[in-house]
Formats: C-alpha cells, sequence, structure tokens
C-alpha cells in the first residue's frame, strides 16, 4: 500500500494530522519515505545544495574547521561531526582543504550522523580515498562529549518539521491534514483552546505562523553537547532570522515545486529553519551563539572571492563559470541573503571565524 493510501487509511481512524507529524512521515516512513528511498541529489535528484553548486564552499568550511580547531587551541583529538551530510561532497571538499594545516587531520575523528541507509552508502563511496575515514551514527546522542566537538549542518533544519497555526476571526486553530471522502489528503483547521504558546508578535487574522519543536530540541540538544565537550557548531540553511508570520512548507521534485500533499514520499518536503527559536533554546540550555548572518557576507568573510580568483587563474573558460557560481551562492537574489549562517559555542570566550564584527 503507497504512503499517501496509508497515511488517508490512518488519518480515517484516528483524526487529522498535524503538519510536523505529516512532513515527518514523509521524509522518515521506513518503507517509503523521501529519505529511504530516494537519495539521489544534485542535477539528477530532486534539489541541488550548495556543496553541489561549487568545490568553494566545502573547502571554506574546511578551513572554518581548521581556524576554530586552532582557535580552540589545537587540541590533540576533537570530533568532527557532520549532520545529514547528504553525498558527502562537503565532508569530501573541506577535508581536502584541511590538509593545508599540519596536525589537523591527524587529530580528528570524523563522524557523520545519518539515519538514511541508502545515503549512507552514497556517503561512503565518495569519501573512500578520504585523508579520514568516517563513522556513522544515527543521532546527536550518540556522539561522546569526552573530546571538543566541531558540527557542520547544512541544509538540516529545514527537515526538522515544524506545526502551523492560523489566526483567525474566532481566535487560534491549528492547520492539520485530513481526509475527504474520496480518499485525497486535504489541509483543514482544528480549534485549539490550551497549550499553545502565543507568539510576541502581531499575527493578523487568516496569517500562518510556524512552531518547531524540533528545531527547538536540536539547539538544546547541541547546547548541552557543547556545554559539556567544549565547540562550535554551524548552522547553515535558508529561513527567517527574526520571528514573523508565513506558511514556508514547501514539496520539491525534480528541481521544481509541487503540491504537498499530491505524491507524500516522492517529493523533498521542507520547512524554513526558524534561526530565532533555535538560538534561543540553545542560550537556555547554557551555550553561547552568534548572530544570524547571510550566507552571502558568511562566505565573503571566509575568502570566497579570493578562492575564486585563484581557480579562475590559468584555466582559460573556468572564469564565467566560476563566477556564475560565486554569484549563485552570494548574491543576495539568489542564496546569499535567504540562507543564513549562525553558530552555538563553548566556551563563551570563544571568537567563532566568520561572525566577528
Amino acid at each position: 500500500m503507497a504512503l499517501k493510501d496509508r497515511l488517508a487509511r490512518e488519518i480515517a481512524l484516528t483524526g487529522p494530522m498535524t503538519v510536523a507529524d505529516y512532513v515527518t512521515r514523509c521524509l522518515h516512513d521506513p518503507t517509503d519515505g523521501y529519505y529511504a528511498t530516494r537519495p539521489a541529489l544534485g542535477e539528477g535528484g530532486d534539489f541541488i545544495t550548495a556543496p553541489l553548486i561549487s568545490q568553494m564552499f566545502g573547502e571554506l568550511i574546511g578551513l572554518w574547521a581548521v581556524e576554530t580547531w586552532q582557535r580552540l587551541g589545537a587540541p590533540e583529538r576533537f570530533r568532527l561531526v557532520e549532520v545529514g551530510p547528504g553525498d558527502g561532497t562537503l565532508m569530501d571538499d573541506a577535508l581536502r582543504a584541511a590538509r593545508v594545516v599540519p596536525g589537523f587531520l591527524e587529530a580528528c575523528d570524523l563522524i557523520l550522523i545519518e539515519p538514511s541507509g541508502p545515503l549512507r552508502e552514497v556517503q561512503a563511496r565518495r569519501l573512500a580515498q578520504a585523508d579520514v575515514s568516517p563513522r556513522w551514527v544515527r543521532s546527536l546522542g550518540q556522539i561522546d562529549t569526552d573530546a571538543p566537538v566541531l558540527l557542520i549542518a547544512n541544509e538540516v533544519l529545514d527537515c526538522l518539521p515544524a506545526r502551523q497555526f492560523v489566526r483567525t476571526e474566532g481566535g487560534w486553530a491549528e492547520r492539520r491534514v485530513g481526509v475527504t471522502d474520496g480518499g485525497d489528503l486535504t489541509f483543514g483547521l482544528v480549534g485549539i483552546s490550551g497549550g499553545f504558546e502565543r507568539p510576541g508578535f502581531e499575527v493578523e487574522p487568516g496569517q500562518v505562523i510556524e512552531a518547531s519543536e524540533q528545531q527547538a530540541a536540536f539547539g538544546r540538544d547541541l547546547a548541552a553537547m557543547l556545554a559539556e565537550a567544549s565547540g562550535v557548531a554551524l548552522l547553515i540553511d535558508y529561513g527567517r532570522d527574526r520571528p514573523g508570520v508565513g506558511d514556508t512548507l514547501q514539496a520539491l521534485r525534480r528541481h521544481a515545486k509541487v503540491d504537498v500533499l499530491a505524491t507524500p514520499g516522492e517529493a523533498d518536503v521542507t520547512q524554513w529553519a526558524d534561526f530565532p527559536a533555535v538560538l534561543e533554546a540553545a542560550v537556555r540550555a547554557g551555550a553561547d551563539v552568534t548572530g544570524c548572518v547571510g550566507q552571502g557576507d558568511f562566505l565573503r568573510r571566509l575568502g570566497i572571492e579570493a578562492r575564486a580568483e585563484r581557480l579562475s587563474t590559468g584555466r582559460p573558460g573556468a572564469a564565467p563559470v566560476i563566477g556564475r557560481q560565486l554569484a549563485r551562492l552570494t548574491a543576495p537574489d539568489q542564496m546569499g541573503d535567504l540562507f543564513k549562517a549562525a553558530a552555538i559555542f563553548s566556551p563563551r570566550s570563544l571568537s567563532v571565524p566568520g561572525f566577528e564584527t
């Protein structure tokens, strides 16, 4: 039975499903979920991420990790962790760039957090010749805290779903996924009276707000880990850097937006990262945080323009391609402003590269 039919049957029996629960099932159903069955990324998949646009992205993240390691005192042993490594391209590029600094790779214990079996296989093939052999775990809770941690999470928050609430003329309601008499999935509203934390900003009737307990929990868990182990978590994602309204739920298939309810499990379903909620949760859990910086500004501070110029030198015909890649990653009307970078860190005295003012 297809995932859509199973979800419709479940909803008919137990009642409308929260948007967050629906997204989780679409992505992680063990039989038909998106990450269980469709690991293809890039031009041949449904979406393309920054590491697949240009090697410059992963290289600069690698150099960011090296500089951060040095600012932590160049510990003889540390853990380099990537959450949701995709096809392994980011880490492959990062490790190659990190060769320039002696001692970093020798001290590195590389851990990849990846629950998807098919994606683990893709990552293993990509990193088969890497200078450091990775090991895989399924969650943050499996990371030992007896050594400093440098953690990278690129486009991870958008995979942690949010519930949706709507301000109506009669009060607040939750948007949920129901089923029609004909068996199709549909959105509807369910009235709520308690257990809902109203936002601290103005919301007009008809407007949607999103609240992700999973994203907040991720911030709390990172903070708890770093408070014990010390280190830095770098978060890069598309989303909001201040609280606000908006329905950001979308599904992508073959690089085009499709109906979120039409083919569950067959499209990548995401929502915006809520950086304010994640960072606030981390602070409450005892860590320090940077502010949000646009991806374009962050990469420029790390030296992407100089790297682009060097890659173009002596390579006839390369400059236009590299220029387009640079624009894609940094231009305000492309990924430069919509995508944000932020860091969670401990000890509080640490200055995190790329975030100095």
